[in-house]
Formats: structure tokens, sequence, C-alpha cells
């Protein structure tokens, strides 16, 4: 195992605050106080649990420019004051740049026992495979 800093604690504290933040603003018809808050939060938490260089490396890669461009445009968007625009805007960024963990969560997914269960059935199988992108994954 690894041991977790004091650092990555606080920053996994900050990102599920900023995670709440961001639930509760969508939940209140887009406040954009609380989208705002949840944003900073959530980037902040990151920033404690992988280190600042890590972030930067991650968001700033040449192939990971146009969601990282898209996710802090819609933040900035948010911030401005058009909420929703930045919502969708920031959620498209979000999936651009973490799409390529996706395959890997829905694996972990399937292996969790009820909810892997439920993944595995005939039509929800179909579904997740094309949203995972598995081609490889055989149709059951």
């Amino acid at each position: 195992m690894f041991e977790i800093t004091d650092f990555q604690k606080i920053g996994i504290g900050l990102s599920g605050f900023g995670l709440f933040f961001l639930f509760l603003g969508v939940v209140f018809i887009f406040d954009k106080g609380l989208l705002a808050l949840g944003n900073i939060l959530f980037l902040t938490g990151l920033g404690f649990v992988i280190g600042l260089e890590r972030t930067f490396r991650f968001f700033f890669q040449r192939h990971k420019l146009r969601g990282s461009t898209a996710f802090f445009g819609g933040i900035l968007i948010v911030l401005f004051g058009w909420p929703l625009i930045g919502i969708i805007i920031e959620l498209y960024g979000f999936i651009v740049l973490f799409s390529g963990f996706l395959p890997i969560v829905v694996n972990f997914l399937r292996r969790v026992p009820v909810l892997g269960t439920i993944l595995n059935l005939p039509i929800l199988n179909k579904i997740v495979d094309k949203i995972a992108g598995d081609p490889n994954r055989s149709m059951v």
C-alpha cells in the first residue's frame, strides 16, 4: 500500500466539497455562486492530491489542449455569469480530458459485486461498452 500524506487528505476533502457544491449548483437551477465555488474547490483539491506540477502537466499536454481550453473556458464563462452555457462547455472539456480513463472506470465498476451484475445485463452491457469505447469486449 501507499501512504496518503496530509496534503492529499486535504485535497480529497476539497475535491469532495467541490463536487458537492457543483451538484448543489446544478440542483438549484445552475446557481452561479455555487458552481463557481465548486469549480474552485475541485481544482484546488486536485492540485493538493496529485501536486501542482503533475496537475499542470496533465492539463497542458499538447493532445489535451482542446479539452483543457473548453474546461477552463467553461469555468470562466460560469464566473462571468452564464452558468448553463459554461457548464455545458465545461462538461465537454471534462469528457475530452478524462475520456481515456473511462474504460478503466467501467472495468472497475464491473468488478463491484452488485453494480457489476447490473452493468453486465444484456441491454446495459451494450450501452456501457459503447460509452466506454471497448470494441474488444464480447457482447453476451
